[in-house]
């Protein structure tokens, strides 16, 4: 019984014939991209403005913006997809990570947020969180952050003695909220 033993040159052209991305993959690929320019024509001006974008790919998405005609604007988007896909990659996974960040909000602003909003009704519940507060980070006018604390109180006090259908105020805790947001507590 004889094995057979593959020539190494013939492995290294069958592994050249597949050194690139299928036809399908770039297919996918150039359609990631051409949703990837919709996503920018749907953009107000504003956000438009504050991606960094090269001038050409800039002044096709505004113009897809402003074309009325159903046909145009798909001709006018498809010419955006062509531009994407002249574009860096680096540069599109920032665009598409800003366009996410805008669309999701970012994680951590959330997280932050959170972590207010906690330590916002730990100071309402708990007299001693003040002192922890004030030990722990610089509060500007201390006196007016706990006036605030107390009318927060009262108003959560005056909520909880509503009747049903009753709309609560929020004014003062929202206020609170603001307050420690401007402390710019670190976690």
């Amino acid at each position: 019984m004889t094995h057979f033993s593959p020539n190494p040159q013939e492995e290294d052209n069958a592994a050249s014939l597949y050194d690139r991305p299928s036809k399908s993959q770039v297919k996918r690929d150039m359609l990631a991209l051409t949703d990837l320019g919709k996503q920018l024509v749907d953009l107000s001006a504003e956000r438009l403005r504050k991606l960094e974008l090269p001038q050409d790919l800039y002044d096709a998405i505004v113009l897809a913006q402003r074309t009325n005609s159903r046909e145009g604007k798909r001709r006018q988007i498809h010419y955006v997809g062509k531009l994407m896909r002249t574009l860096d990659a680096d540069v599109a996974a920032a665009i598409r990570k800003q366009l996410d960040t805008w669309a999701h909000g970012s994680r951590e602003e959330a997280r932050a947020q959170h972590r207010l909003e906690a330590l916002r009704d730990l100071l309402l519940s708990d007299d001693n969180a003040l002192t922890e507060l004030l030990q722990s980070s610089a509060v500007p006018d201390v006196q007016q952050f706990r006036a605030l604390i107390r009318a927060a109180r009262k108003e959560a006090q005056h909520n909880a003695a509503l009747q049903p259908g009753h709309d609560p105020q929020r004014k003062h805790y929202r206020a609170l909220f603001q307050a420690l947001k401007n402390l710019n507590l670190e976690p």
